[in-house]
């Protein structure tokens, strides 16, 4: 290693950074490390991440070298057909994930299906705090990331959006401010300190 550095150095050049992809394989250690625990209690890794077998095969010896063989070792695994709720949430997603970046179609995937879970999403995927899914979010969606300007809590700003593509709205108030569910919308979060919301 000391070498390849040095031969770097020779060039005048610096061995390439990827802090983007570090982040990548930090949250799927994250999701995966849910998802062995929800092995241990009956399910499979395919459930509980939305990816297929191939995908799995792909970014499991990555992050979980040394589990990867013992979370195919049972012959029931197979793929899973996502339900009606989480292929609409899917879909969404991959609507606004980057062209072309297969990670980013992953993360489509393991985003709609642990957001069936009932926590708050980024608990869902085994992260510490909502910041590591903003960034997560931000990288991979970006157009969609952008559109929650006032900080609405995930899952309730997906479904938001959902239900604007189909043309209508689940909420009776006429606007955030008036709202008696503003809380649930825009509160702080189980788990993280209470965040200052400015109101819609």
């Amino acid at each position: 290693m000391s070498g390849q550095n040095d031969a770097h150095i020779g060039t005048g050049q610096w061995p390439t950074i990827q802090p983007e992809k570090e982040f990548d394989e930090h949250v799927l250690a994250c999701v995966f490390s849910c998802a062995f625990k929800e092995v241990e209690a009956g399910t499979t890794v395919a459930e509980s991440t939305g990816l297929s077998l191939a995908e799995l095969r792909e970014v499991l010896p990555r992050s979980f070298p040394g589990t990867a063989m013992a979370a195919f070792a049972s012959a029931d695994v197979s793929d899973v057909e996502p339900g009606i709720e989480e292929e609409l949430l899917r879909g969404l997603l991959l609507a606004h994930a980057r062209a072309s970046h297969p990670a980013s179609a992953r993360f489509a995937k393991i985003l709609a299906r642990r957001a069936m879970h009932d926590g708050h999403l980024w608990q869902d995927l085994g992260l510490p705090d909502r910041a590591e899914l903003n960034r997560l979010l931000a990288t991979h969606f970006p157009t969609l990331a952008a559109g929650n300007t006032q900080n609405m809590k995930w899952k309730k700003y997906f479904y938001r959006k959902l239900c604007e593509a189909e043309g209508f709205s689940l909420c009776t108030a006429p606007n955030c401010r008036e709202c008696s569910d503003f809380e649930n919308c825009f509160g702080p979060e189980r788990g993280e300190c209470e965040e200052r919301v400015t109101p819609v």
